[in-house]
């Protein structure tokens, strides 16, 4: 049982994360603001998290010093990381698919692995074979999300025509027929921007995890700081307080699943995951969160998947796997002490 459980448990983060992309989706369709959207889910996840990091930490003998400088490299930290990253990751998620969002998240371990060559914290030996297969992975990952920027291609059928309609203010059976290029270039180039930021997030974050050891002490602030900041930047464009009403709706849904079931049980089930099994174990298993996501929203959103969708998706999930392959073949190499997680 315990050899099964670590595929059950990845098996479950990303059926959480293709929960979230299709939830989010409909919600913001429905015309909940990304900005007002962000703040409560951070504000409902601290309030889930803090009574009990407050519990766990009164346990303990001694709770580590926090100097203020260590406390403004993680306010700083967050900013880059969760503030800013989620206001374009879900402001593009407003204007491409819930499934184009999901196959370019792939991108995530291979620009985390660009930056950690780029700081010597990974090796490309481009004379090697693992290098070679490296270096085709990234470009693999490129061509994906070219493809998905720019070739949306014939559409395939939805898997049900009797699905959440998301078109309520436009009045056209397919949302996202609706979407113009530029506007699909626009949210996918977003995602992308928003990807590279959480790369470095990740990057920044295995250096800061080793002056604060208390990975508790850690995720607390992350979210109380992230709650300042994003409830900031939601004020600063958003001035119309009618939509920052929660009602009983989709957009309240969204809210709460994203601070349950992701900031609640998906980040302690990764943290679980990375530690018995290691990150790459993690990063591997994120294509499943591609293919869960798209038949879910083609069954649930009823979205009709467009061919370039599918084709950016599987370049970039074989480039994901190239990179790791060639990972797998420096066996004799240390392998780097960076987390690598995928989840949004």
């Amino acid at each position: 049982m315990d050899g099964v459980r670590p595929y059950a448990v990845v098996i479950l983060v990303q059926l959480i994360d293709a929960g979230m992309f299709i939830i989010t989706k409909a919600a913001l369709t429905f015309g909940l603001n990304p900005l007002v959207f962000i703040f409560y889910r951070h504000a409902f996840g601290t309030f889930l998290l803090a009574p009990i990091a407050m519990i766990f930490l009164r346990r303990k003998a001694q709770s580590p010093a926090l100097s203020f400088m260590l406390l403004f490299k993680t306010f700083m930290l967050v900013l880059m990381g969760i503030s800013i990253f989620y206001a374009i990751y879900f402001i593009g998620l407003s204007y491409i698919s819930a499934t184009a969002t999901s196959a370019i998240s792939n991108s995530l371990p291979v620009f985390t692995f660009i930056f950690a060559v780029f700081l010597r914290m990974e090796t490309l030996k481009l004379k090697s074979r693992s290098g070679i297969v490296k270096l085709l992975g990234i470009l693999f990952c490129v061509t994906g999300i070219l493809i998905i920027a720019l070739y949306k291609g014939p559409q395939l059928s939805s898997l049900n025509h009797h699905h959440i309609q998301l078109n309520n203010h436009e009045g056209d059976s397919n949302h996202e027929s609706n979407h113009s290029i530029t506007t699909w270039i626009k949210g996918s180039f977003l995602v992308v921007l928003s990807c590279v930021i959480c790369s470095l997030w990740f990057i920044c974050q295995g250096t800061l995890l080793k002056e604060l050891q208390s990975k508790l002490h850690f995720t607390t602030y992350v979210c109380i700081f992230s709650t300042i900041q994003s409830f900031v930047i939601a004020i600063m464009f958003e001035r119309d307080f009618t939509k920052w009403k929660l009602h009983w709706d989709m957009g309240l849904l969204a809210i709460g699943y994203s601070a349950v079931a992701v900031t609640g049980l998906s980040y302690y089930l990764q943290a679980w995951c990375v530690d018995k099994k290691g990150p790459v174990f993690l990063a591997i298993s994120t294509p499943l969160s591609f293919v869960f996501t798209m038949i879910g929203s083609s069954f649930i959103l009823g979205e009709q998947i467009n061919m370039g969708s599918a084709l950016g998706g599987i370049s970039m999930v074989a480039g994901l796997y190239s990179v790791l392959w060639g990972k797998s073949m420096e066996t004799k190499v240390p392998q780097p002490s960076i987390v690598i997680e995928c989840s949004v």
